[in-house]
């Protein structure tokens, strides 16, 4: 089997035109927002419909304490996130946040809206904010997962710093060849 020329060649277009997830009230929101890219010119929603199709790793979760980071001094706006919004223990006052995610982790959902703040949902925000007007739309870390630490560059090699994949970090595992000059080399 070849490539049907006659059809246009190769498909240049890989991206993802829905979710792969069998959610219905994840295809509801994009039944929703595809409504709003059609008919607005809205850029805010054309991201949005964007980020529900992607991948669980491409959709980070954010962190209370990095939420109230970004939205020092925008008390009036929104904070809008596609994906999770967890909690952090580490941050012991919550100002009022109105903030729009696809998920709270229970404890963080409670600490916002104790704080006098409101979590709101997609729908919601559509309600409010049909073109996106007076939101910050924030996204999670791509690489604080632990898996990007073993990507780059082999262990071992000259100037890398990609942690190998070692059962145990102990005095047996990986400490000899290549990491002491009795040993061979030391890189």
């Amino acid at each position: 089997m070849g490539i049907d020329l006659v059809a246009g060649g190769k498909s240049k277009k890989t991206k993802r035109t829905a979710p792969k997830s069998n959610d219905i009230y994840l295809k509801l929101l994009v039944k929703l927002y595809r409504f709003l890219v059609r008919r607005t010119d809205s850029r805010f929603n054309a991201v949005v419909l964007k980020r529900l199709f992607m991948s669980r790793v491409n959709r980070p979760p954010l962190s209370l304490g990095r939420l109230i980071l970004h939205m020092k001094n925008k008390d009036d706006k929104i904070a809008v996130l596609v994906g999770t919004i967890t909690d952090d223990v580490r941050v012991h006052e919550v100002p009022p946040l109105k903030v729009a995610a696809l998920r709270f982790t229970e404890t963080a959902r409670a600490r916002i809206e104790n704080a006098g703040g409101e979590c709101l949902t997609f729908d919601q925000l559509a309600l409010r904010a049909p073109l996106g007007q007076n939101t910050v739309l924030l996204r999670g870390s791509r690489a604080a997962r632990e898996a990007v630490r073993h990507f780059g560059p082999a262990p071992g090699v000259p100037h890398s710093h990609t942690k190998p994949y070692v059962r145990s970090k102990g005095r047996k595992f990986e400490r000899a060849r290549g990491r002491r000059n009795s040993r061979g080399f030391k890189v």
